[in-house]
């Protein structure tokens, strides 16, 4: 008699273990700031951000990947030429963050690692342009150590 309640009670909590993991794997968690792009094996990346809280997916079909869009700095030294030639170092430092409702077309195109590939390039280019065109006085004069200043990327 004891044995048939200690089996049943141990049938029916492996069964709830098993439905456990099932509802568990099925749940995932985007956290304040962060937004996720759904990657469906089937069908690839699909169209729709999903934002902040916890949502469902079809596990081992579904995959989210998380992207951080909270505005993040980054530093980027450059060693460049003046307009006078001489050689200027300097670092630029920019607060970034991707527009969420474009995080499938970055992820598909790009990747998550977008801000390693893209802005570095960008910002070297940029910044090169810019300090080209005044000379090593100029630059000393208008931009002392620690002084920010805004440059607007074209978009």
């Amino acid at each position: 008699m004891a044995a048939k309640v200690f089996e049943s009670i141990g049938k029916f909590g492996l069964a709830l273990a098993v439905a456990g993991g099932v509802v568990n794997s099925a749940l995932y968690n985007v956290d304040a700031g962060h937004r996720a792009v759904i990657f469906d094996r089937f069908r690839g990346v699909q169209d729709v951000v999903v934002g902040e809280g916890t949502h469902f997916l079809i596990p081992w079909v579904q995959k989210p990947i998380i992207f951080d869009c909270r505005s993040r700095p980054r530093n980027v030294p450059v060693i460049t030429g003046s307009k006078d030639l001489q050689n200027v170092n300097i670092t630029l430092r920019i607060l970034f963050r991707p527009v969420a409702s474009q995080l499938p077309r970055i992820f598909t195109s790009i990747g998550e690692d977008y801000d390693e590939r893209v802005l570095p390039s960008i910002t070297t280019e940029i910044l090169k342009s810019v300090v080209a065109r005044f000379d090593a006085g100029e630059l000393i004069t208008y931009l002392p150590a620690g002084q920010s200043v805004l440059l607007q990327l074209p978009q």
